[in-house]
């Protein structure tokens, strides 16, 4: 399995005792395979997510992202599979409003010590997959805001992750924006091979899911498994 977890606990401080936002959950996620999260809002997808992504480091439980058990890395460690093996799509773009779409690619391998130009023809070949090559030199502000998603998901996959982690990325797109997007995570999850997980409170979205889990007062439960 590409995304693991496998019973982990996570709690929080509250006043003086703590509350528990992931309670015992356990979630497998194969390469080339699409798991959507349903659940109302403070159920815990959030804190999936981001224990998915190595942001925070669970109570009890293990993490293994394409081998690698999260919760035995260091900080630096973690940082470095982030890079490398997760993409992480979020509600909104945040592109930076300078850079074209084709920099906003290319910037991601300098965050990776690699240089940008080296990336050029891998980021046009992203920005063609997401339907954007005769997009690549418009800044945000001149792109749709469906344009804009899909820079942000060609720029997710520019590192060849093994993991996809999408939070809600239609909330700010109409349904018919929206649901093309949804499809275009889709496609892409089989081409690219990645293990991706999407969070989302509309049940409208779960179509294109291959297994649909739902999170309930911070515990998971399969609704649909292909």
């Amino acid at each position: 399995m590409t995304l693991l977890l496998d019973d982990v606990t996570l709690t929080y401080p509250d006043g003086m005792g703590r509350l528990t936002a992931l309670d015992g959950v356990s979630l497998d996620v194969p390469a080339g395979r699409l798991t959507a999260v349903v659940g109302p809002s403070g159920s815990g997808k959030s804190s999936l997510l981001a224990v998915a992504a190595t942001l925070i480091t669970p109570d009890s439980g293990r993490v293994v992202v394409a081998g690698h058990e999260t919760t035995r890395l260091s900080p630096a460690e973690r940082a470095v599979l982030r890079r490398r093996d997760i993409g992480i799509i979020f509600q909104q773009p945040n592109l930076v409003p300078s850079l074209t779409a084709l920099e906003q690619l290319q910037v991601m391998a300098d965050l990776d010590g690699r240089k940008p130009s080296a990336m050029r023809d891998r980021a046009r070949e992203l920005l063609a997959s997401v339907g954007l090559a005769d997009q690549a030199h418009r800044r945000p502000y001149q792109l749709s805001g469906g344009q804009r998603q899909r820079v942000t998901i060609a720029r997710a996959l520019v590192n060849e992750p093994a993991v996809l982690l999408v939070d809600e990325p239609t909330s700010a797109l109409d349904r018919q924006r929206g649901e093309a997007v949804l499809d275009l995570l889709a496609e892409l999850t089989v081409e690219r091979g990645t293990a991706t997980v999407l969070v989302t409170h509309d049940r409208a979205h779960i179509g294109i899911a291959d297994r649909v889990t739902e999170m309930t007062d911070g515990r998971l439960r399969t609704l649909v498994r292909a």
